[in-house]
């Protein structure tokens, strides 16, 4: 098991990732191993729609991408080593960290974003 000092690390690079699209989502939650981003419009029963989430949880660290789990297209072209951290259909888990990895779940995220943008859920 990696240790926490690795796991904020970790958390920190994905978190990174999300705070991109900050000003165009809202933040639920940005508190320490623990940063939630949702749309701002809202989705099914007036509640804001979920687009993201890193968590320190206690094996690894978790990366939730919202966009996966509605717009399943999006993982086609995912390399091998990506889908491998996934759990779930939304949800990448990660107890080191992964230069490469982490490039490319930004380049999902993105994405990501722009399918949330273009079906009007941003």
């Amino acid at each position: 098991m990696a240790a926490s000092g690795d796991f904020q690390q970790i958390f920190s690079h994905l978190r990174s990732i999300l705070k991109k699209f900050e000003r165009q989502l809202a933040v639920q939650t940005d508190a320490a191993g623990s940063y939630y981003l949702n749309s701002k419009l809202s989705g099914y029963r007036k509640k804001p729609i979920c687009f993201g989430a890193a968590a320190i949880e206690k094996n690894y660290v978790s990366f939730y991408l919202m966009p996966v789990y509605g717009c399943a297209d999006l993982v086609e072209g995912m390399s091998p080593q990506l889908r491998a951290r996934m759990q779930g259909k939304a949800c990448f888990n990660f107890a080191t960290s992964d230069p490469t990895l982490f490039k490319e779940l930004a380049g999902l995220t993105k994405a990501g974003f722009e399918r949330f943008k273009k079906v009007g859920l941003i």
